[in-house]
């Protein structure tokens, strides 16, 4: 099986965002070409091209691309710093570092360790941990480390500390895999690299405990799931991906939460895909996704 990485070899993934201007793509492609690379994929986006912001992604292919890199980043400040755009450059090759973090649900968990074990996900797992035990051996089946960390009551500061230990320096982003714990400021701040949660679309109609059988007794056709980058503020971060699946009033709240299931596994997998993929770039409160 060739997996993405494979294919990948070789190719450069550049990130380009700023004030829109004329001149933007001239800059960037002249800027492949004379360093040897061939556009592989271009995509590029402006909100407003009179006075808004310019956001671009540019995959190219460059013969013995990890030697070459430190010139075309020097390269990269000289022609588009003066322009006032910001841009990242990564090794597509090279995969993102991805931890998950778990409860007693696995749905979520068990899709992207089979879609990592396949080769679908362009990502090395360092890591599944959980403030349960109950997926242990399954994660282990993978040839994936597990860690308990046990969380409970109102105080969750040894557990954080316990988790940030773990994480740091050791991971580029972190899935929540329906980690039914909500994470402190102090938290996000201190594991520094994004985090990724997965919930059901039904926010804020019902909230708490016992969601689809709320939502059945509503009578509800549609449910569906986000996926949304972590920050400060509870379940409002930038949405990455959604989807929704039509129910009927024959569903029990049993075929709801299974249809539901089905929907955060298919949703969060396409986020992570394409955050590590770098098809993401974060504006504020919203994300420009190229896919």
């Amino acid at each position: 099986m060739t997996t993405h990485l494979e294919v990948r070899r070789d190719h450069a993934c550049l990130i380009v965002h700023g004030p829109d201007r004329s001149g933007i793509v001239a800059a960037v492609t002249a800027l492949v070409a004379r360093n040897q690379g061939n556009i592989v994929t271009l995509d590029q986006y402006s909100d407003n091209p009179e006075c808004g912001e310019f956001f671009q992604r540019v995959v190219f292919h460059r013969p013995d691309l990890q030697a070459a890199l430190p010139e075309i980043e020097a390269d990269l400040d000289e022609t588009l710093e003066p322009l006032g755009l910001q841009w990242r450059i990564t090794d597509q090759s090279i995969p993102k570092r991805m931890a998950i973090l778990a409860s007693t649900s696995d749905h979520c968990l068990l899709e992207l360790l089979w879609r990592h074990r396949r080769g679908e996900l362009p990502v090395t797992i360092p890591m599944v941990i959980s403030n349960h035990t109950n997926t242990a051996e399954d994660v282990r089946s993978f040839g994936i480390p597990f860690f308990h960390v046990p969380s409970q009551g109102p105080d969750k500061s040894a557990a954080e500390a316990r988790i940030v230990e773990l994480l740091k320096g050791n991971v580029d982003f972190v899935v929540l895999a329906r980690y039914m714990q909500i994470l402190s400021d102090s938290f996000l701040d201190e594991v520094g690299v994004p985090v990724i949660n997965i919930h059901h679309s039904f926010l804020p109609a019902f909230i708490g405990a016992a969601p689809y059988r709320k939502a059945k007794e509503r009578g509800v056709k549609l449910i569906g799931a986000t996926s949304h980058y972590v920050t400060e503020d509870l379940d409002e971060g930038p949405i990455i991906e959604q989807d929704v699946a039509r129910v009927t009033h024959a569903m029990t709240a049993g075929d709801l939460q299974a249809r539901g299931a089905y929907v955060e596994r298919a949703v969060l997998s396409r986020a992570v895909q394409w955050h590590a993929e770098d098809r993401v770039i974060r504006h504020g409160n919203h994300t420009i996704v190229f896919t």
